[in-house]
This record gives C-alpha cells, structure tokens and sequence, in this order.
C-alpha cells in the first residue's frame, strides 16, 4: 500500500489511536442500532470531525474489543463494513487506516437528515424512506412494520430449509408465471377466500404489490388514457401515473368505500380505462368495502367498461374475509394485486397478481420484456411459510398487537389536539386531522429529523390538506414520538 492511498501515512502510537476512537465511549445496550452499526457511527463521526485524520491507524481489533466490551466478532464487523463504505482500509499485517479524501470527506458529505424540498411530492417522501440507515431522518411516514414486530426466526427458518433442499433449479431464471408450488399455494388461499384463481391460467408472481401495479399500468393503459382513483389513496399509485403520461381522476373515498354516486358521474363523464380500489383495510384511512357498495363499483364498470385493479396490500389485517371485488366479478373484470412484504418483511419482494386469463397472459410477456422472471430463491422461501402452515398464526399475531397499538396511538393523537373521524377498525395507519396544512407540519418535522406522510400526497389532485397518515407503531418509537409531539406542539 503506497502513500498516495491514503495521504501522507504516519504511525500515531496506541495511546493516540486508542484514545482517539475509545477512551470515554461505550455502546449502549439494548438501544435501536445494533452493536456494530453504533460502533461504526461511533468511527465514522470522529472521521467526520477529524478526530480520527487521514493515515491515522485504528486500534486493533482485540485493544478495540477490550476498551469497548465489545466482542472481537462485532469489532471485525465494524471495520469490515467501513472499509466498504470507503471511510478506511485495511493494510495486511498492518491494520486499518482511516482513507484520505476525497474519498472520506465524499462519503461524510451525506447530510444528517433530508432537506425539505421545494415540492414535497411522492419522489422526495420515497427517497428521505429509502435512504442510508442512519443519515436520513426518523421515518415515520413508511407502510412497513418496524423489524421487532417481524418475526426474523420464521423467515430464517425458512430460508435455511430452502437452502438445505436447494437444487440447481434456485440458480436459473425460474418462469415467467413464477414458482408453480407458490402459485398453487395462493391460489388454494384465495379460492378458500371465494377468490375463483386458477394457478396456472388466473395467477402469477410479481416482485411485490409495486411492481405489480407498475406492470398492469404500463401493459394496459396508454399515455393520455384516464384512471380513475381514491381520494384519498396510496400516493404511490398517483405519482406511477403521471410518471406514465395518464390523466388522474380521484373519486371520494367513504368509510364503506368509493362514492358511488361519484363514481357514476366521473366514469360517465371521463370514460377511464381504469379504476384503481384498496378495498380491504384501505391504505390511509383503514376503512373496508362493504357488500353493497362492492356491487354498484362493478355494475358502474359493467356499464362504462372499464377494468379494476384491486389492490389486497393490507388484506391480510382484516379481522375475517374482507369484501373483495375480485371474489364478487369472479376475475372478469377484476385484477387482485397482493404480497408479503408488509407482514413478512420488506426485503421479501414476493407478490401476485390473480385475473382473467387473456390478461395475465399479456401481463406475462410484459413481464418477460422487462424482468424477465421473478427471483425464485424469495419465492421458495414464502411457499416454505405458506405450505408449513405458520403464516396464519404469525398474521395473527400481528393483528393483535397491531389492534393494541392504535388503541393506544388513537389516545395519544387524541391528546396532541388530532382529530380522528371515523377512527379505524383495522390496519396500520391512523388518517388523522392534525389541525392545521399538514404540509406545513412535514416541512418543520423533517428540519427537525422526522420523515411524515402529509395528506397532499394521498390527494390526486395534490390540494393541501389537514389530513396526516400516522403510522400506528410510530406511538412505540421514543424519540420518533418525542419529535412528533414537539412539532404538533408549535402552532403557526
């Protein structure tokens, strides 16, 4: 290794290093950021700040491990995962030393927490969501379950048996439908749901909810076609829209489902190829379809011809056998688009979609343009879950928690000042009125290091909005909550 890597090398003595990088800091137990990811923190700022300068050598692993309390396993994590980030790197028979910029000072440049942008569209809220563990802000804007609500030995159980029984077919592309057990196994839940899906003629995978819709919008509409959607709804499928050149018209949602008397108008008015419906456990507002309502959605389509997607996401927190469109067309006209990422994992990309069959047919070919399979390996691992019979228990389990915890988000809203009208029956999300433009409120909290979902975003036509989607686990997060009180607390 040359000195041009890192800058002019020197050798500082363990006193200097030692001192430097652990003298006064221990981790803390039991807090959110695992060992290693606090002892990388821990480097990375005293890089940031130039506690720890350019050439400078870390301490061994073992002097580290000792000063610490850290096992030598966890310091060896550490290092090794800087060293992938650039902030230093490992000389053989040396150690580690911290990396001369550009390379350091490009990585360190990252900001604290995302800037409140000129528009605070769907882009800059899925961005700030996704962004590096531990430099974007406090999120509680996203759909998916913190990690201690999952549970990461049924996963890993079944990842390890899969691996155990792997053949040489988990390393090729799969098919174009997807993994068949898979599909055989939802499609015996679905019918066992009045969901008629036939698993190799009415069904196929997807890599989630959001490559499924993305699928269906791009090899059923064309750029200028209408689609009509809730309002309010996903944000989500808003801005897939307009990304796809579509016109967007929303449609009043009710707590028994779309306005009908609107939709009636607005169909006959605009004639969408399209109506896009989260019927059961609707995402932000928790409310579900009712029979009647289900009935005058698909006779309005009948009578105008348009298609519906229908979008199960958060079906499976619904107490019983929610009212789905699907089940009532028989998947004529209906597309039923839904996955595992929400009560599984997010990092289980494994969804379906179920229909009639000249569409999925058509939905496959386009698939075959642009994946051109799903990944097999996360398919097998959710068959292993289904077809073992846990996956029932585990929702269960999910729901009754989830059911606990708005009652108690639900009374902590209610003492900030929010307004919840009518308040959920089910789901993960509270549609709260927070009394003021709650644009305004999501600008201040992400200068304050807290990531919320406005309802401007859930509105088709992007109107400002008292409305905020809390995210029910949020109550559980300290310093989530703790920001979210302090900035309900200022008043323009």
């Amino acid at each position: 290794m040359t000195p041009d890597t890192f800058g002019p090398v020197r050798m500082p003595g363990p006193d200097e290093t030692d001192g430097a990088l652990s003298r006064g800091w221990k981790p803390l137990r039991g807090a959110r950021l695992s060992l290693v990811e606090q002892l990388i923190a821990h480097v990375a700022e005293l890089i940031g700040n130039q506690g720890l300068r350019p050439g400078m050598r870390l301490p061994s692993v073992r002097a580290m491990a000792d000063a610490a309390g850290l096992s030598r396993c966890t310091v060896v994590q550490a290092y090794d995962q800087l060293e992938a980030r650039g902030l230093v790197r490992s000389r053989p028979g040396a150690g580690f030393f911290v990396c001369a910029p550009p390379m350091a000072r490009a990585v360190m440049a990252a900001p604290s927490a995302p800037l409140a942008p000129v528009a605070f569209d769907t882009l800059f809220l899925m961005r700030s969501m996704f962004s590096a563990p531990g430099r974007g802000a406090h999120n509680a804007a996203a759909g998916v379950l913190p990690p201690g609500w999952l549970d990461i030995e049924l996963v890993g159980a079944a990842i390890r048996s899969v691996g155990r029984t792997a053949s040489s077919t988990l390393l090729s592309y799969g098919t174009p439908h997807g993994y068949r057990p898979l599909r055989q196994q939802i499609a015996t839940m679905l019918q066992s749901q009045d969901v008629p899906a036939h698993p190799d003629l009415q069904l196929m995978t997807v890599a989630g909810v959001s490559q499924g819709l993305d699928l269906m919008v791009r090899s059923l509409l064309r750029p200028g076609d209408t689609v009509l959607v809730e309002d309010p709804g996903w944000y989500l499928v808003c801005g897939l829209l307009r990304a796809q050149g579509l016109q967007v018209v929303g449609v009043p949602r009710r707590p028994d489902g779309p306005d009908v008397e609107a939709l009636g108008r607005l169909a006959q008015r605009h004639r969408p190829r399209l109506f896009i419906v989260n019927s059961a456990v609707h995402n932000p507002t928790g409310s579900s379809l009712s029979a009647g309502v289900a009935h005058e959605v698909l006779r309005i389509a009948e009578r105008f011809d348009f298609l519906l997607i229908e979008d199960d996401s958060f079906a499976d927190f619904h107490p019983g056998i929610p009212v789905r469109l699907a089940a009532l067309d028989r998947l004529r006209r209906v597309l039923l688009v839904g996955g595992y990422a929400k009560t599984l994992g997010g990092g289980l990309r494994v969804g379906y979609i179920a229909g009639p069959p000249e569409l999925i047919r058509r939905l496959v070919d386009s698939k075959l343009l642009s994946g051109p399979t799903s990944p097999e390996l996360g398919e097998q691992v959710v068959h292993r879950i289904l077809a073992e019979g846990q996956y029932r228990r585990h929702v269960g389990r999910l729901r009754e928690r989830m059911n606990h915890t708005r009652s108690r988000c639900l009374d902590q809203l209610e003492q900030l000042g929010c307004g919840v009208e009518p308040k959920p029956p089910a789901g993960m999300f509270v549609w709260a009125d927070c009394g003021r433009d709650s644009e305004l409120l999501a600008r201040e909290a992400v200068d304050m290091g807290l990531l919320l979902a406005p309802g401007v975003l859930f509105s088709p036509q992007a109107e400002p909005s008292r409305m905020l989607r809390v995210a029910v686990p949020m109550v559980d997060d300290t310093l989530s909550w703790e920001l979210f009180t302090q900035v309900m607390g200022r008043r323009s």
